[in-house]
């Protein structure tokens, strides 16, 4: 199946778009797609990818489902496109990394320059239905990511995980924990974020080991 997606993620992920769950899942979300709004818009269903090439990545962010409101969803976890409001637990992202390294809270929640500078931002499902919530989930997008996932820490090595709450965390149990550097905390959400995400320093955290083996650091 030919799939629109950057290049060497292709190579890397070309078996996964032969087997029998892709193919359901395509046909799945082309119907979707002609009969119901969704989001993000086709052209970003794989933006985390498209932004960050196999050998650029540096850091992943594990999300679970895309923003499921007007305007907001553009194809990284967490991130919304310019000009729409900063969701809660971005909100929260952002006051923990100004705790954290200093860093202004931004106007914008746009977090394409993280993308491109080595951070895989990966949902867990990587479409939704306007205003429902976890509605592909179970159609075989988790399986498509779990993949995506143990391939990439398979390749590589000294990648950062960043695992924020219970759902993250358990996605990234097939991470090999000798080869790369996993950070935890609770989900950045309003429910959780006081429980241990603020204060986490993963931010710092990542520089200080990305400097430690020679790469250059994130301009968070």
């Amino acid at each position: 199946m030919d799939v629109k997606i950057e290049q060497s993620w292709k190579k890397l992920l070309k078996d996964e778009f032969e087997k029998e769950y892709f193919v359901n899942l395509v046909n799945f979300v082309k119907q979707e797609y002609k009969t119901q709004t969704i989001y993000p818009p086709g052209k970003d269903i794989f933006k985390a990818f498209d932004l960050c090439p196999v050998d650029k990545v540096k850091v992943v962010i594990i999300g679970q489902d895309p923003y499921h409101g007007k305007g907001q969803a553009h194809g990284l976890c967490f991130s919304v496109k310019d000009g729409v409001t900063v969701p809660p637990s971005l909100r929260n992202i952002y006051k923990e990394l100004h705790s954290d390294v200093g860093k202004e809270i931004p106007a914008t929640g746009n977090l394409e320059h993280w993308a491109k500078q080595g951070v895989l931002m990966l949902n867990a499902t990587l479409t939704v239905r306007a205003g429902q919530a976890g509605s592909h989930q179970g159609k075989g997008w988790e399986t498509f990511t779990d993949a995506a996932i143990k391939k990439i820490a398979e390749t590589k090595e000294n990648l950062v995980f960043m695992l924020w709450g219970a759902y993250a965390q358990k996605k990234g149990q097939v991470i090999d924990a000798g080869k790369h550097y996993i950070l935890k905390s609770p989900h950045p959400s309003p429910f959780s974020a006081h429980n241990g995400f603020f204060g986490c320093k993963h931010f710092s955290k990542t520089n200080e080991f990305l400097k430690s083996i020679g790469k250059e650091e994130i301009k968070w």
